[in-house]
């Protein structure tokens, strides 16, 4: 008997997947406990729905992502700072400053935690690593200068 999973069962299969059980297992155990459906017409049809509903969303994101990639490397970062005799910075500049300033300079929000970097505690250029979304890598380029 084919049937749809409501939620992960060990053994069989993932939530939202479609598997073949017997017809004992499905009715004694699945359908008693809500674990699964019987993979109708009506079922099958709402379950492609819904994979391609998310499939979309997927696009969509990945979409969203290489976009902004892409506004990332055409741009530049400035950040006009103080510093000792030695060269050392007041302070240091973090991935939270970056994303502020990102924010507040170009109107890109990207989270905080998808910069990939190390604190910035001297002057010079920089080019930092962003992670977008699974597969879709950005860079920065943050250039730290005297006030």
């Amino acid at each position: 008997m084919k049937v749809i999973l409501t939620a992960d069962v060990k053994g069989q299969g993932k939530k939202d997947q479609m598997v073949e059980v017997s017809d004992g297992y499905a009715r004694n155990f699945l359908f008693p406990r809500k674990l699964a459906k019987p993979a109708d017409n009506q079922a099958v049809t709402e379950l492609k729905n819904k994979q391609a509903s998310v499939q979309h969303k997927i696009d969509v994101e990945r979409a969203n992502a290489q976009e902004i990639a892409k506004k990332l490397t055409e741009l530049k970062v400035v950040f006009n700072v103080g510093a000792s005799a030695d060269g050392r910075l007041y302070g240091s500049i973090t991935a939270k400053d970056v994303a502020e300033k990102l924010a507040a300079d170009h109107k890109i929000t990207v989270d905080k935690r998808k910069i990939t970097m190390e604190p910035l505690k001297a002057y010079g250029s920089y080019d930092l690593d962003v992670k977008l979304y699974s597969d879709v890598a950005g860079k920065i380029h943050v250039v730290v200068a005297e006030k």
